[in-house]
């Protein structure tokens, strides 16, 4: 903010000009003395402390509406990220969906029924998103973030989740045929009524896993897995399941 203060009266030009030593510096005295005398008059017109104090509040003024209209902006930030994902449905490639996925779910935006099928998604973070009904088949999610997620009625068929952590991921009734999930972590991972057929478990860590309502385990290859619950090894196999190391990468 700029102070202003009285400034002392110029002196006449007379004096002036009689304190100048050399004759060739007239010039520029009389230039600088000009100007001494438009800051004089300036600096004693109120209206200029007025302007000031107006650019002040208009600065205010500004702050205020920025922060009221900052739910506007939120709004219109989720609707250019839904038209990112939305435009690139069904195709390859990421098309910018990793960081519009990303940012609404870290504005707990629920992504239920998303569609990202054969999307290349590596590295994904959406830890304790919502996505139910969603599709991922056929998508690449190689080493994502998808802790605590909720993929109840998923389709995650053919996806490829080799090693993701899944821990606590909720898979209810969630379709994962063919779904690579070789060295995932799936500890505490819910499988009630889910369909594993022809699924790679292979070298996955299943601690805690909640397995006693999977729906079908045919062909699922579990060879390897490790921390496995009491029981399921057996009753995997039992039911379908497979024990094969030497299965093809």
């Amino acid at each position: 903010m700029i102070v202003h203060t009285a400034r002392e009266r110029p002196a006449p030009w007379s004096i002036r000009r009689h304190s100048t030593a050399r004759n060739w510096l007239i010039p520029f005295v009389a230039f600088e003395w000009m100007w001494e005398w438009v800051a004089y008059a300036l600096s004693r017109w109120s209206f200029l402390a007025v302007l000031e104090y107006l650019g002040t509040f208009s600065v205010l003024v500004a702050v205020i509406f920025y922060f009221s209209e900052s739910g506007d902006r939120i709004k219109q930030r989720h609707y250019q990220a839904w038209q990112v994902i939305n435009t690139a449905q069904g195709k390859g490639g990421s098309g910018g969906r990793i960081e519009a996925l990303q940012e609404l779910n870290a504005d707990k935006v629920p992504l239920v029924g998303v569609d990202v099928s054969s999307a290349f998604l590596q590295g994904l973070n959406l830890a304790e998103a919502n996505l139910m009904r969603s599709d991922f088949s056929s998508a690449d999610l190689r080493n994502s973030n998808l802790s605590q997620v909720n993929f109840t009625l998923a389709n995650l068929n053919s996806a490829n989740l080799r090693g993701a952590a899944l821990n606590g991921a909720n898979f209810t009734q969630a379709d994962l045929r063919n779904a690579d999930l070789n060295g995932s972590s799936l500890s505490n991972a819910d499988f009630t009524g889910a369909t594993l057929d022809d699924a790679d478990l292979r070298h996955a860590n299943v601690q805690d896993l909640r397995w006693q309502q999977i729906k079908s385990v045919q062909r699922a290859n579990i060879a390897g897995i490790s921390n496995a619950p009491a029981g399921f090894v057996d009753w995997a196999l039992k039911n379908g399941a497979v024990d094969r190391l030497d299965a093809e990468e």
